[in-house]
């Protein structure tokens, strides 16, 4: 008899079945077995909230392999994910299959490696049932909140809304963010800047005017600008004043969840979800070369930034070697996690720091590379020596007038050899200064007013989102991702290129929440929630009475609002367009159904004409000459493809260029990415082809 191993995922099982041998039987449950019905709400709210768990429809066979399994081995071990969710799912599994909550049967891998997976078959414990509580009380707080809100939601606004605790703050934070930009007044000012030359140099540098007479100077229109620059037209402009100095750039920690979404978000654009997809592959195991099957990364659901002796050990090695000791920090570098965080396993890193991603590149497909690329970077440099800047400022005097100048060199790259840190928003650190000295008179080479505006909060983007989501503590590492994607398929936010704003539908919604639930969607109020959450976890307080303490007054919230919405209902404003009906001649709007948006006449329903909203390219179909439109597949994945299709049949994955022609016969191009990227003519009897990186105009020569 062999002993039974229980997994999350197929990956994952066939990489631990690989280090553990004959002797064990790993199957994957597929995630959860048991769940709320969803068909009704399944909590007994009268009967101190009590689940009314159901296995899950679909998986029946699997169940009956599950006990079969059990049944014949010689013991079973429950080895579902490191988080309240695994520890839920093998609470589910040990009642399915009638185990001993007692017994020593629950194991956790913290990376599935070799060591990894011993060091979990050496630790068994039992089922932690404060981590199982506090899963219960997140699922039935959220299944309350869905079950309760979504069809008040139905009835006061539209049909298919959905409100949650976490869902619905990320929406308001999106709305609140879209008002503060209408309320923001653009405020004219000026700057004065020169472009200067040192003695015995050719190359200029920039100085900003700073102030007068030992006082800041704000300039507010075009009359004061020509003012100051009229009295230091002619002015000698004079280094009065040089700071040498060295600062210290240290490097950014390893990732959490958090930091490694908005970390692929700038540096790959990887949506939230694709980084991870990646993550989860990268974690249950890869087929790597010469190695087998073997997790390339810790546990990626983390919101600690601890690190084990055994890996900064490793990765010192790899830098000795590669680098050189001089790369090395002093002393071991350690990193504070925040005083929120769970601390329940490290932070996301490579399995193996000498395992670099040339080395592994074969082996993963694109996604997965660029993420190991990005993880491996950041830890490696992480235990890497501070870069040491040289500074120079300079005060810089035309008459009365400070100018001010500074730059840096490096003096020493420390981590920046390999990594640095992407960031939200551009440096002004400028580059090197010239060898300046004082009394040093300086040649202008310009001088110039410059207007700028005042400008209002950016919008948020996901990277931006999921750090305002982290920071008022508002969900937990494993939700950022499927709340960002429930949002935007409930259509209450959408893209604008990265940047995130609300619909009709989100602003709409969030109003009324913000009237009637304001609990519900009050970002300290959630944040408490999840503190709560937290101490359920830590046994400090009961799951039951932190679900009464709730729902008493959110209950009497919902009958107020019932009440004071009798018989009314709340009307999405529609979005007009500039597309008329080609039967009434009205103004068509767009309008969002069950299939997303769509175009419909604005006389509904005197006029009942609806029809697709299509979005051109700009591109001719080289086989009938019709519109090339942007297209979705079933799996939302871009495409490109005829009007006239399906009696066409062009499709496209390759994005077709607006604004060039061929220059060989004046069709389509189209624009290929990837590491072949090329530009080429959509006609297949055209041969005319060229390189992303070449110009049009060289290309065409050729």
């Amino acid at each position: 008899m062999s002993k039974l191993v229980i997994v999350e995922s197929p990956a994952k099982a066939n990489t631990i079945k690989k280090y553990l041998g004959n002797g064990y039987d790993v199957i994957a449950s597929m995630g959860h077995i048991r769940d709320l019905p969803k068909s009704k709400m399944g909590v007994d709210i009268e009967h101190d909230f009590q689940p009314q768990y159901v296995e899950i429809k679909g998986k029946e066979d699997l169940v009956k392999k599950l006990k079969s399994a059990a049944a014949k081995s010689d013991g079973v071990y429950l080895a579902t994910d490191p988080d309240r969710e695994g520890e839920a799912i093998s609470w589910h599994l040990a009642h399915l299959l009638n185990l001993d909550l007692d017994a020593p049967d629950r194991i956790t891998f913290s990376e599935i490696t070799k060591s990894g997976i011993q060091n979990g078959m050496e630790h068994p414990r039992k089922i932690d049932l404060n981590l199982v509580d506090a899963q219960q009380a997140r699922r039935i707080l959220d299944r309350i909140v869905g079950y309760k809100l979504s069809p008040f939601l139905w009835r006061k606004v539209r049909r298919g809304l959905s409100a949650g605790r976490v869902q619905s703050v990320a929406v308001r934070l999106v709305c609140d963010r879209e008002d503060e930009i209408r309320k923001f007044k653009s405020e004219e000012y000026w700057t004065i800047d020169a472009k200067l030359q040192a003695k015995g140099t050719r190359k200029t540098f920039a100085a900003k005017l700073h102030g007068k007479d030992n006082q800041k100077i704000e300039i507010a229109n075009k009359e004061q600008a020509d003012a100051i620059l009229a009295e230091i037209q002619d002015a000698e402009f004079i280094v009065s004043k040089v700071k040498k100095g060295v600062r210290k750039k240290s490097p950014a920690p390893p990732f959490t969840t958090s930091t490694l979404q908005q970390e692929a978000s700038r540096k790959l654009g990887f949506q939230a979800r694709r980084t991870m997809k990646a993550a989860q592959e990268l974690y249950e195991g890869v087929e790597v070369g010469e190695l087998g099957a073997v997790g390339l990364i810790t546990y990626m659901r983390t919101d600690s930034l601890r690190v084990s002796d055994e890996a900064q050990a490793q990765a010192a090695q790899f830098i000795e070697e590669r680098y050189g000791k001089e790369y090395l920090p002093q002393k071991k570098r350690v990193y504070k996690s925040k005083s929120n965080s769970q601390d329940a396993h490290e932070a996301i890193r490579p399995t193996m720091p000498d395992l670099t991603p040339e080395r592994a590149k074969a082996s993963l497909t694109s996604d997965q590379y660029k993420l190991y690329k990005l993880i491996w970077e950041r830890f490696i440099a992480s235990q890497m020596a501070t870069a040491l800047l040289n500074t120079v400022s300079a005060d810089i005097m035309a008459n009365e007038y400070l100018f001010k100048a500074s730059g840096y060199t490096v003096k020493f790259d420390g981590f920046t050899v390999l990594y640095e840190e992407g960031k939200d928003e551009e440096s002004e650190e400028g580059g090197a200064l010239p060898p300046l000295a004082e009394q040093d008179v300086l040649k202008v080479k310009s001088l110039d007013g410059n207007q700028h505006f005042t400008q209002p909060p950016p919008r948020y983007t996901e990277a931006s989102l999921i750090k305002a989501l982290e920071e008022n503590g508002i969900g937990r590492p494993s939700t950022y991702a499927p709340t960002i994607t429930t949002i935007l398929a409930r259509n209450y936010i959408e893209r604008e290129a990265k940047a995130l704003k609300p619909t009709a539908l989100g602003e709409v919604t969030t109003k009324l929440m913000k009237d009637l639930f304001s609990n519900i969607v009050n970002v300290k109020f959630t944040a408490e929630m999840e503190k709560n959450l937290d101490k359920v976890e830590y046994g400090e307080i009961d799951w039951v009475k932190t679900l009464k303490d709730f729902y008493g007054e959110f209950d009497e919230t919902l009958q107020k609002a019932e009440k004071k919405m009798d018989g009314t209902r709340v009307k999405v404003p529609d979005e007009e367009t500039d597309i008329v009906c080609e039967k009434c001649g009205r103004k068509m709007v767009i309008k969002i159904g069950r299939f997303g948006k769509f175009l419909a006449c604005s006389g509904f329903p005197e006029c009942r004409n609806t029809k697709k909203i299509v979005q051109e390219t700009g591109g001719i179909c080289p086989l009938c000459g019709g519109k090339i439109l942007v297209k979705r597949s079933k799996t939302g994945k871009t495409y490109y493809g005829c009007e006239h299709n399906p009696k066409c049949g062009f499709m496209t994955w390759d994005e077709p260029l607006k604004e060039e022609r061929c220059p060989k016969c004046g069709g389509t191009l189209l624009k290929k990415r990837g590491k072949m990227g090329k530009i080429y003519c959509a006609k297949e009897d055209c041969d005319y082809e060229r390189s992303l990186k070449e110009e049009p105009k060289q290309a065409a020569e050729k």
